[in-house]
């Protein structure tokens, strides 16, 4: 096959030196022209994805903020034309996937949404690693989901990553689950190191420290477009957030250890009906 990826950070990086791995032709485009030349210098990339070989492509990645994501197919989406199925890997689905179903509509050429769960709390080209994606869940927005055969080739396309699932979803859908199960999550872990404390833990910390803490070094300017874009659900989950903490502040401040003791025993049971 010949891929295409479009932004070679932490997630583009990955997908090439996967696919790289595995024998496949890549093709790639970034901003920063230093990075694109280290690519290739290092063999991950053959060639710049440039106009003449976007339609020569099988699968184009595009490994970018949301934003950029739509600019790009935009810009490109004349020059796609019937042979690549173009995927995003963008970590939220709505606002992306709204605008490239449309243009796909209008220049012809077929979308899927995606978002590779999978990652580090670190960013750019220097982390990606051509395991990253092996046994991590791939999440798909298809344009149909009653084609067997269509959604077959799709995973035959993103087969070379090595995902451990793939998973159909809406792209609402998957928007609400995400606000829980990512967006959430850093924006406690950030808000949580803001501790005074968090000066003078060294010698009193050890693994739970360390897992709440990991996605705290995050990228501002990625997470702050995402959390946007998913404002409403990311608001309902902080808020449920909040009343919960309050529940557990309320039975310390109290003293009340049969209702504490309850609470934790709620929270262990659900974790283990869920995850058990």
């Amino acid at each position: 096959m010949r891929i295409g990826i479009i932004g070679l950070g932490l997630i583009g990086g990955s997908f090439a030196k996967a696919y790289k791995k595995d024998g496949h032709e890549v093709f790639a485009f970034d901003t920063d022209k230093t990075i694109l030349d280290f690519a290739k210098l290092s063999g991950t990339v053959d060639e710049e994805l440039t106009d003449e070989f976007i339609p020569t492509c099988d699968l184009i990645l595009i490994c970018t903020y949301p934003e950029a994501a739509i600019a790009y197919m935009q810009e490109k989406g004349n020059l796609f034309g019937k042979r690549p199925v173009v995927i995003d890997a963008c970590g939220t689905k709505e606002v992306v996937v709204d605008a490239g179903m449309k243009l796909a509509k209008k220049f012809g050429f077929t979308y899927v949404g995606g978002h590779p769960m999978a990652g580090t709390q670190y960013s750019g080209f220097k982390y990606s690693k051509e395991n990253l994606f092996v046994g991590a869940p791939m999440v798909i927005v298809p344009p149909v989901y009653d084609d067997p055969v269509f959604l077959d080739n799709i995973k035959k396309l993103l087969a070379p990553a090595g995902f451990g699932s793939i998973s159909v979803t809406t792209a609402g859908e998957h928007d609400k689950v995400i606000a829980f199960t990512s967006q959430l999550a850093h924006v406690v872990s950030n808000a949580y190191v803001k501790s005074p404390s968090s000066r003078r833990h060294t010698g009193l910390s050890a693994g739970s420290y360390k897992d709440l803490t990991r996605v705290a070094w995050l990228s501002p300017g990625m997470w702050t477009q995402l959390f946007m874009e998913n404002a409403d659900n990311l608001i309902f989950e902080i808020d449920t957030l909040m009343s919960n903490l309050k529940e557990y502040r309320d039975a310390i401040e109290k003293g009340d250890k049969e209702t504490l003791y309850r609470l934790l025993d709620e929270g262990r049971k659900i974790k283990e009906e869920v995850d058990g």
